[in-house]
């Protein structure tokens, strides 16, 4: 390749100057303005494994995939939850699973890579109780651990090397703005969604040149069975489907973090940068 500042070496007629070769960094500041990963707006024909798709989030983000005609594959533990899905979805299929078994979910990844590649694969499962440090309770603790990371990892073993062989594919984890932070009562919660936030950078990092999209899903408040135990007052509550629906433009817009609603999670966003004296302080002033 010819830069900028070499010349061709060749005569060139009289009054000729020499031919202005285009730098590259110009080259660069296009992928680096560009998406994070490649957008994802048409899903027709596109196969869709969502894990923890009984209820909330991942059921709605089901339906609505199922609409756009993906092809889509609901897994959790509620088999009759999976069967109704099932029933009314035309052509989607369903795999009972509890995301703790390294087994069953390296059984179930199997058995679905021999069907065909996979396209996308989201991890939505998740266990959530409030706690805090005097009310501490350690097998829930390591519950939490166990469903919301540790079981992305179980899920990740079994699907990445498929999705590296083929150089093709999408791996969303939803965590959570509780992640952000230390927050109070999210003693158990919020550590594995931090951990999960780390998770997905990382692989970015790792993943971005390997064909291999990463998202990351950060929601606020969602009206699900989970938040249902929160005995205060959440801000700018969401339904599930606008959950998936902010999902859904994420995704098609090739963005990496995808974090709603906006009026809420970007004051999160702020609260993050303060410092840790100030961040102290603002937060036992909102959740004493």
């Amino acid at each position: 390749m010819i830069s900028a500042k070499e010349s061709t070496g060749l005569p060139l007629p009289h009054g000729a100057s020499e031919p202005q070769v285009q730098a590259q960094p110009k080259v660069r500041a296009r992928r680096w303005l560009g998406p994070f990963n490649p957008p994802m707006s048409d899903w027709r024909g596109k196969t869709v494994w969502i894990v923890g798709a009984s209820t909330g989030i991942g059921r709605a983000t089901a339906e609505r995939l199922h609409g756009l005609g993906a092809q889509v594959v609901v897994s959790a533990r509620k088999a009759q939850a999976l069967a109704d899905f099932v029933q009314s979805h035309a052509g989607s299929a369903a795999l009972v699973l509890d995301v703790t078994d390294p087994d069953a979910v390296r059984a179930a990844a199997q058995q679905l890579l021999k069907a065909g590649p996979l396209d996308c694969v989201v991890y939505c499962a998740g266990h959530y109780q409030p706690m805090r440090a005097d009310r501490m309770n350690l097998a829930d603790m390591l519950r939490h651990n166990a469903v919301n990371y540790q079981g992305a990892l179980f899920l990740l073993d079994a699907v990445l090397p498929a999705l590296l062989a083929r150089g093709a594919g999408h791996i969303s984890l939803v965590g959570s703005v509780a992640g952000y932070r230390g927050l109070p009562q999210s003693l158990a919660y919020g550590p594995t969604k931090a951990a999960l936030i780390n998770l997905a950078e990382t692989l970015y990092l790792d993943l971005r040149d390997r064909g291999i999209g990463i998202s990351l899903i950060n929601p606020g408040f969602v009206q699900t069975p989970l938040t249902a135990a929160n005995a205060f007052e959440m801000p700018a509550l969401l339904t599930p489907d606008q959950a998936a629906a902010a999902m859904l433009r994420g995704w098609s817009q090739g963005a990496f973090e995808i974090h709603f609603p906006k009026r809420f999670t970007l004051w999160l966003k702020v609260l993050r940068l303060l410092p840790t004296r100030l961040y102290f302080y603002l937060a036992r002033q909102i959740a004493p």
